[in-house]
């Protein structure tokens, strides 16, 4: 048993998120970059490299979007619903590589190299391009809980990595524009400027753990993580309620999409039952199975008669594999 995915529409909403995720960042990344060298402040310039990082991974996820949503085919049976996770780890990586690491090290330079003299001129200005990127990503972050709220709430909305990725970014920089501006603000005061190398350090550390936890859930993904238990159990009282099975000796289930899960079930049928009726058993469950939980994609059903397993005497599995 298996589905054509379709595009659904909290795809193109999470499309237009992202869209409007990215816009915002490179129009943000570019204002940041040029007041960060005119301001030569390691705070903005490692605002500017947190918004280049979001800018490529917005186009990750516009990827991931794209090719998760292709059919099955030879090459791939279960069809390409990882490809959602995989391009959400690239996008992990990438705010790992391209923001945390390069806001570590101009928090280190600044410390390193010690305090300027620098231009108020140039700060204040570096102040007002962070004032206006706060304004957009807040925005940006107000669209995509929006769009969290439309599609079932945190658990729900944020099941889909992209959208959650968003989220997890857009939120990260409104608090690193916050904290960027304090810096600034703190070194202006001061005329100190660890407070600035200190919020490059915070922004860096800030972003790394967004990053592990973003690359963590993709990882998890990617090596094949069970249904959520809701759907087992569904599954498993589905089972045990068939007049016909006797006892469910295992059920597997691993989630191949967004939208998609395999399930795999060895079960022991009643005594008594010819090849005809275990046919139609075993058809009337993998449709009843489907129907229960929309995300049962692929279903696999090891079927064994209780009776002829014992005569062989074996309590385990047989391994036998050739079920409906």
């Amino acid at each position: 048993m298996s589905r054509t995915p379709k595009t659904p529409e909290s795809d193109r909403r999470t499309r237009v998120t992202v869209l409007v995720a990215l816009a915002a960042n490179l129009v943000i990344a570019v204002a940041k970059a040029v007041g960060g060298l005119l301001a030569h402040s390691p705070a903005l310039l490692s605002e500017a490299g947190h918004s280049v990082a979001d800018s490529m991974n917005e186009v990750f996820l516009l990827a991931a979007l794209r090719r998760s949503r292709r059919p099955a085919d030879a090459r791939h049976p279960f069809g390409y619903g990882k490809e959602r996770f995989f391009w959400s780890l690239l996008a992990a990586v990438g705010i790992f590589v391209m923001g945390g690491c390069f806001s570590f090290f101009q928090g280190i330079e600044a410390l390193r190299s010690g305090a300027e003299e620098e231009e108020f001129g140039g700060y204040v200005a570096g102040m007002v391009v962070l004032g206006v990127a706060f304004v957009a990503e807040g925005l940006s972050l107000v669209r995509a809980l929006y769009q969290v709220r439309r599609q079932g709430g945190a658990v729900d909305g944020l099941r889909d990595p992209a959208l959650r990725t968003v989220v997890a970014e857009d939120a990260t920089a409104v608090l690193g524009v916050t904290l960027a501006l304090a810096g600034m603000a703190l070194h202006m005061i001061t005329g100190q400027v660890v407070w600035e190398a200190s919020a490059s350090l915070a922004i860096g550390a800030l972003l790394v753990y967004v990053a592990y936890r973003l690359g963590r859930d993709a990882r998890d993904q990617l090596i094949g993580r069970a249904a959520d238990p809701e759907a087992d159990a569904r599954i498993r009282a589905l089972l045990e309620a068939q007049p016909e099975i006797d006892s469910v000796e295992a059920l597997f289930t691993m989630q191949t999409g967004l939208e998609t899960a395999l399930v795999a079930a060895r079960v022991d049928l009643m005594p008594g039952l010819d090849s005809e009726q275990v046919e139609e058993v075993a058809v009337r469950i993998k449709r009843s199975i489907g129907h229960t939980v929309a995300e049962a994609d692929q279903i696999f059903l090891d079927v064994t008669e209780r009776s002829a397993r014992e005569a062989q005497g074996s309590p385990a599995a047989t391994g036998e594999r050739g079920g409906a």
